[in-house]
Formats: structure tokens, sequence, C-alpha cells
């Protein structure tokens, strides 16, 4: 039995102190050694030894009579029958019919049923009686892919043993061995490829390797076996990979249609695309740690571990989310490669624009003065209409900010401007500048004049300064500061001041206030008030104390503050 080392360490040790059980229950996906371990389980009842005087044995010697005749099928006292087409109650009567029988040659009778859950409720009820208190003698072995379809009155008879789909790393061992044995040449990256095709299934593995002997005129090549499964050459994985990294929409494109002219599979592509991004995900996270199921040996690890490096963490959790998707995906259009292109061009709309070198968003970090700043003479004296537009008392809490914080004088932008003019003042940082932003967030949140990526951006910023005519936000989440979202903010806000002239920049950065912190931390207030006003309650402290009574634990919840 390879790789179910748990099934055989239970079964040898009761067959080794004789503590037998009258049904065993095998389950398990396909090609994992149910019917396998069934007849090993018969002839280790039945083993007599090589010289006839053997009994009861873990390690049957298969050279016995009754060993080679349960290898061949030939065995009276055991009985192997397929539920899949023998699922009626007329089959299993027939066959319980031989259970008031001895055995006639061996030492057990041994009642071995394939696909049980396919059996009839009316079949499963006449077998159960014996299936309960069968004969000293008889034992009886069922097999099923799919245990939830066998009744509870059964599993409630057997013993359970669930045999588990095998690593990729157990099958290509076990290939490796077999075809040393047959001496068949073969490369470490093709038995890697029909190892990991194989999904767990050890029996899937031998036939996928008998049909590429058979392409590969008794060679196994990497080339030959790739081409047999139709699987997608690492290669183009990582050239994916790497132009997603670099936002080079140009590269994925070219590369999605080289996939169409070579016939390989789109699902295939965004499956090995998932594979490599999980091994990338565990080396961000356990960094010098390989992903489960990762052969050291292999000469893909190097260039997995170079992109686990060029891709920030929260990008490569985006990615596997949208390539497990996008599978699905795949069936629903009417061309699959066109749904993977689309596939591809989402994963790079997603992209945060500054993780690539000389993106659009290098400005973000070094704003040039392109309008005039505002004229703070013009900020204490607000016109009528200014009065008259909404939010009119939030716009003067954030234009007087800006007048107290901005000092640059005004220049027009078409002219040369002075170095000592682009001098910023002195940032009044702390509750000043966090007071004034929270409340203009909460406010824009309040309103839903933003919404999504937008709000994000407001909620987890800092307002660093309001200087030279430009607000400074710092954020600790490079995906955060994508133009859109700063572009969308910048108008909002200026919604709200009228028609003040300033532009929005956006650095990266640890931030100690912002304003989903200072609601975060308003809100633990709340809560912690509200459960004090609760339990220092004159009527709730005299049912508890009266009565017995208990507060739920999370049943208090404060009162939705009120509008701003």
């Amino acid at each position: 039995m390879v790789g179910q080392s748990h099934v055989v360490q239970a079964l040898s040790n009761a067959l080794t102190t004789q503590r037998l059980h009258h049904a065993y229950l095998f389950t398990g996906t396909r090609g994992v050694g149910k019917t396998s371990v069934s007849r090993i389980l018969a002839k280790s009842l039945n083993c007599t030894g090589s010289d006839g005087q053997g009994g009861i044995t873990a390690e049957p010697c298969g050279v016995c009579q009754a060993c080679t005749d349960i290898d061949s099928g030939r065995f009276v006292d055991y009985t192997e029958l397929d539920a899949a087409s023998n699922r009626g109650v007329d089959e299993i009567a027939q066959l319980l019919e031989q259970a008031v029988y001895k055995p006639v040659v061996g030492r057990f009778k041994v009642f071995m049923i394939d696909e049980v859950h396919m059996l009839t409720n009316t079949a499963f009820n006449a077998m159960l009686k014996t299936l309960e208190e069968p004969p000293e003698y008889l034992k009886f072995v069922l097999a099923t892919t799919d245990p939830q379809k066998v009744p509870a009155t059964v599993l409630s008879r057997c013993l359970q043993f669930n045999l588990r789909p095998m690593a990729p790393e157990t099958v290509l061992e076990h290939l490796t061995q077999v075809l040393v044995a047959e001496n068949i040449p073969a490369e470490a990256q093709a038995l890697r490829l029909l190892a990991r095709a194989a999904r767990g299934s050890l029996r899937d593995a031998l036939s996928l390797t008998d049909q590429a002997i058979s392409f590969g005129s008794g060679r196994l090549q990497e080339a030959s076996v790739r081409t047999m499964l139709g699987s997608v050459d690492r290669t183009y994985v990582f050239r994916l990979l790497d132009a997603l990294a670099r936002g080079d929409g140009r590269t994925v494109v070219e590369t999605s249609e080289a996939l169409r002219l070579n016939g390989l599979s789109a699902a295939s592509t965004l499956e090995e695309m998932t594979t490599v991004l999980q091994r990338m995900a565990v080396l961000q996270a356990v960094p010098g740690m390989a992903a489960a199921g990762e052969d050291n040996a292999d000469t893909e690890i190097a260039e997995t571990t170079r992109l686990a490096h060029s891709l920030p963490a929260d990008e490569t959790q985006l990615l596997y989310s949208l390539c497990l998707h996008g599978r699905g995906e795949l069936g629903l259009a009417p061309d699959e490669y066109a749904a993977l292109t689309m596939v591809l061009l989402r994963l790079l709309a997603f992209k945060p624009s500054g993780a690539a070198p000389g993106s659009a968003a290098e400005p973000e970090k070094k704003p040039q003065l392109e309008r005039p700043a505002l004229n703070p003479a013009r900020e204490h004296a607000p016109t009528a209409s200014e009065n008259n537009e909404p939010n009119t008392a939030l716009a003067q809490v954030v234009k007087a900010s800006i007048a107290i914080n901005s000092e640059a004088p005004v220049v027009p932008s078409s002219l040369p401007v002075p170095a000592q003019a682009l001098e910023p003042a002195a940032p009044m940082l702390g509750a000043a500048l966090g007071d004034t932003w929270s409340q203009t967030v909460n406010q824009l949140v309040a309103t839903e004049a933003v919404a999504a990526l937008t709000r994000e951006l407001a909620l987890q910023s800092e307002l660093r300064s309001q200087s030279g005519g430009v607000w400074t936000l710092r954020v600790e989440r490079e995906s955060l500061s994508q133009p859109a979202a700063r572009d969308k903010l910048q108008a909002a806000l200026q919604q709200v001041l009228g028609d003040a002239a300033f532009k929005l920049a956006v650095e990266i950065g640890t931030v100690t206030d912002t304003p989903a912190r200072r609601n975060a931390t308003a809100l633990a207030e709340r809560q912690r008030a509200a459960e004090e006003t609760i339990h220092n309650d004159r009527f709730v402290q005299e049912m508890i104390r009266d009565w017995g009574a208990k507060i739920v634990p999370g049943s208090i919840k404060p009162l939705a503050a009120r509008p701003i």
C-alpha cells in the first residue's frame, strides 16, 4: 500500500493482535487503493505461509495457494460484488445465501462489495441483519467513493478507514521506482508532470505513465509528456506573472495570443498560475519555506522565489483569487482564449499603478505646483455664493485650516517660481490636522460622496500637510495609491470647498492618525460606555442579584451615532 500508512498501521496492529472486526468500510477517491487493500486483507486472513503452517498475519507471503488464488481471482472463499451493476435486492440475497456455508478451502469467507453506495435502500435493508451479526468465519469488506450516500445504519456497523489522495511527491517516488524496475528512461520533470496530472490517484498516474511511454516511443521526455497532457509550459506562466508584476500589458496580451497559436489550454494556464501563486504566497509569508508539495529539486523553485520577491503579498493574494474565479468564467465565453485574455487584463487592471517602476504613480510622491495657491486673505472673507453652497460649515472649517497652514505666495503657474517660494511651511501635525481631516472624511462618507476604493483611501490615509497648494496624504498600503482613487477624492473635496484650488498627493509610509483609526477608537469607547451603563443600571443589578440573570456576552450594542 503506497501512501496509506495510517490504514496499514491500523490493520497491521489488528491482524497482529487478532482483534478482528466483522465489517470494514474503505472510503476515498478513485485510484487510491480501496480494492487493493481489501484483497490484501483477504490474503492476510487466509494466508497459510510458504510452508503451509502459517496463520493470520499482517505480512502475507504471496506464494501460498490462498495468496496466489486471491491474486488471480479464483479463490472460492473470496467474493467480489460490483454494486454499480448489481445493486438490487435479488443480487444481495444471492450473496447472503452463501453466508450460511463455512469456508471451503480458506480460513475465512470474505465478501467484498465495491461502490457499495450504489445499492438500493431495499438492498441495504436486506443485508443489515447479516452485516450486524455475521458468522464468525465471515468478514465484510465494503468500498465506496461517496460515503455520504451510505445509510447511517450501515456505517455504524463497520470500521471505517479513509484512504487519502496521494501527494504528488509520493506518486513521483513510486513512479520512479516502477520505471527503474522496468528499466525505462525518464526525465525527472516529465515524472513531475505525470504526478501532478494524476491528482492524488496512483492508478491514474500509472495509466498516464503507460500512455506517455507509448506516446514517447519507450521514453518519458518532458516535451512529449507536456504535449500529451496538453499542459502549459511553466515558462508561459512565469512570463505572464512577470509581466503582471511590471504592469506590462503588451507582454500579457502577446503571451495570451501565443497560448492560442500553440493550442494550449486556457483552463490549464489559469490552473498553473494558481499553483505558482500559491507557492509564492507561502514563500512571502514564510521566507525560505517551500510550499506544500514542493520538490526542492524542482528547477522552477528559483523563478518562483524571484517572483515572490518582486510582487507584493497583497497583490499575490488578489491575483490568486482572480485566477481561481476566472476558471469558472471560461465556459461562459464564446471563446475560451478571449475569456483568458479578459481574466489576465482584469489582473492587470486591479494592479496598483504605483507598483511598477516609472509608472504614472511616481508623480504622486513628488507633486509639482501646477495651480495657484489659495489666497489666505480670501479665505477669511467668503462670498455670499460660498455661504449658499452645501456643507458650508464644514467648508469653513477646512478652509480656515488651509489658511492657517498655507504660507506660500500666489504665483502664476506659467511664470518661473523661485526655489524659496516652493519651500512648504512647517506642517501642523497632530490633533489640528487630524481633527480637520477626520471631520472632512466622515462627512464625505456620510453623504456618500465617496465610495469603494476612494472611500478606503480617505479613511485609511493620514493628512500630513497642507502647504503650497498641495495636500499630502500618507497611506500604508500601496494598493490604495491609485491615481483614479486619488482624483475622485480630490474632486469630492473640491465639491465641498467650492472653487478651492489644490492638488492631492499620496505617499507611502507608516500612519498613526487616520479617520478609520479614530472611528475604531470612538466605536470602542462607545461600546465600553454602553457596557458600563448596562452593568451599572440598578434594574439590571437587581435582576442579576434576585433572579440569577446573566448578560449575554456580545449582546450589548451602542446606539448609532447621531448624524453630524
